[in-house]
């Protein structure tokens, strides 16, 4: 794996406050944020200004921050999940594989618009895991 597992948040409509605020506790920096009105992915008009994909930054310490899809509202205890970059396709097969044995798939692992293969999961401990292998 390239780094340490990402703690990914996610928010019903409020993650630009979310990623303020966050700036401000941690004396941040927001490096990415893209809306789903922004991106190659159809969504519905309600959905084009929530945020689909957020970086934040300071240090070593790198959160990504997201909205949940219309529909798909988030609760308390399901509001976070933690991202791994897998360095192959390999990898990506076998961590995808090994963590929804026993539990499930939320998103079947598949090609993406912004070029990596992805997919997620959730293991038999009830942790929500973001599968992530940026291709080149």
């Amino acid at each position: 794996m390239k780094n340490q597992a990402v703690p990914y948040l996610s928010f019903n409509g409020n993650a630009k406050d979310a990623l303020n605020f966050y700036k401000d506790v941690f004396n941040g920096e927001i490096t990415e944020i893209q809306t789903f009105g922004e991106a190659d992915f159809p969504t519905p008009p309600e959905a084009d200004n929530r945020v689909m994909h957020a970086k934040i930054k300071k240090g070593n310490l790198f959160l990504m921050v997201s909205d949940s899809f219309p529909g798909h509202e988030i609760a308390e205890g399901n509001n976070i999940s933690l991202v791994l970059e897998a360095e192959s396709e390999e990898e990506i097969q076998n961590l995808y594989d090994n963590l929804s044995q026993n539990g499930s798939v939320l998103m079947e692992l598949q090609d993406t618009f912004w070029g990596a293969k992805y997919g997620k999961v959730k293991d038999p401990f009830g942790i929500s895991w973001d599968l992530n292998y940026q291709k080149a």
